[in-house]
């Protein structure tokens, strides 16, 4: 009677083994086999037999990983503190070095990206964080795909999210931004006038060119006053114009 039923545990665990032998990857999975503890092959993706107790396997996703990089105090190189997070788009290109190169690849990652992050942008004034924001992406991502490329890792993207300020700099901005509108302002102003001044000496040159067109000019201001019934009127009256009139009633 024990040998049937010993046979009988046999065959099921011989069943177990060989279910337990079929691994099955997908499309965006890998299997790095480990065989008596040495590596033997990168595996998937689809049906792979790994033996068992002889072979060991760890699964691999090959996806891009969107990984959330916490905030972080950094101080400008103008000596600004502030609050920065950013997030990082990274996936495994060799699947081999993400898990014999580093212990933890997401771990690993995520600590190189906080460290980059503060030692990069404390390298730039706080302008420089605030309006440039694509260059830092990039000089971030290339620090970043450098050091990560020995673990088999390429970072694709690096995007800084928020830059947060404390009251007191938020208040200072703003009066930067309110003095500069009002220099812009002056200068504007300032050029107006030039501008004015430019055409009106033109204008005095060509109304000086005939002697009567001063007059007519006079004549043109005097009406355009007279609009006004509610204002008192004093207006020069040249010489030269009642010279002329004198002359006129004389020949008359």
């Amino acid at each position: 009677m024990s040998f049937p039923l010993s046979f009988g545990a046999l065959l099921v665990l011989l069943i177990v083994l060989i279910v337990s032998a079929f691994r099955i990857f997908r499309e965006y999975e890998r299997g790095v086999v480990f065989q008596l503890g040495r590596f033997w092959k990168v595996k998937g993706p689809g049906l792979v037999i790994i033996i068992p107790a002889i072979q060991q396997v760890v699964r691999v996703d090959l996806r891009t990983v969107v990984l959330d990089v916490p905030t972080q105090d950094v101080i400008t190189r103008d000596n600004v503190s502030v609050k920065v997070s950013a997030v990082i788009y990274f996936r495994v290109l060799d699947a081999q070095k993400a898990i014999i190169q580093v212990e933890d690849f997401l771990m690993a990652t995520s600590q190189l990206a906080q460290t980059t992050l503060r030692s990069v942008l404390g390298k730039h004034e706080l302008d420089e964080l605030l309006a440039e924001r694509e260059r830092l992406n990039a000089d971030i991502q290339q620090v970043l795909d450098s050091q990560t490329d020995a673990w088999g890792i390429k970072v694709s993207n690096v995007e800084i999210k928020h830059v947060d300020l404390n009251e007191s700099m938020i208040r200072a901005i703003a009066k930067q931004a309110e003095a500069e509108r009002e220099r812009r302002a002056k200068v504007i102003h300032a050029e107006g006038e030039l501008q004015a001044s430019e055409k009106l000496m033109m204008a005095a040159e060509m109304l000086g060119r005939q002697p009567g067109a001063m007059q007519l000019r006079y004549m043109q201001t005097l009406g355009l006053i007279a609009g006004d019934k509610s204002s008192t009127i004093v207006f020069p009256l040249p010489i030269e114009l009642l010279k002329g009139m004198a002359e006129l009633s004389s020949k008359t």
